[in-house]
């Protein structure tokens, strides 16, 4: 084989393991991009997190800055969720299990008890604002 054959067969070979492997960017769901911010009583809520769970059970999830504003990532650190309905929760991240008689400051219907859903379309999803009530 002449060299010129060889690099021609070398190259077709090279393209066709990139293409063949998987690793692309079409592995996985579809995801939506969804930002929002997270509010209780109109009170931007700082280091909370926010998850969306879609109906096949993957999860979204972030924290919120110190302006209650969030960006869903997805598995491998790819930004979104999956298209579709979401049951959504916010709590309290806690370091430790929490001692006896702990009250999360968020009521439980918007995490244990979630009331909260969503529906995540194709490209931007922008703004899920949550404005959380105390009582």
């Amino acid at each position: 084989m002449t060299l010129e054959k060889f690099s021609v067969a070398f190259c077709a070979f090279a393209l066709f393991v990139c293409v063949g492997c998987g690793g692309g960017a079409d592995d996985g769901p579809e995801l939506g991009l969804v930002t929002g911010t997270v509010k209780m009583d109109g009170v931007p809520m700082a280091n909370v997190t926010v998850t969306f769970t879609s109906e096949k059970g993957q999860a979204s999830f972030a924290p919120t800055d110190g302006e209650g504003k969030y960006e869903l990532i997805y598995r491998d650190n790819k930004k979104g969720a999956e298209i579709g309905s979401h049951t959504v929760t916010i709590e309290t991240p806690l370091e430790a299990p929490p001692g006896p008689g702990y009250k999360d400051p968020i009521p439980a219907k918007y995490n244990a008890e979630t009331t909260l859903t969503a529906m995540v379309k194709e490209g931007e999803n922008s703004p899920f604002d949550f404005d959380l009530e105390s009582k």
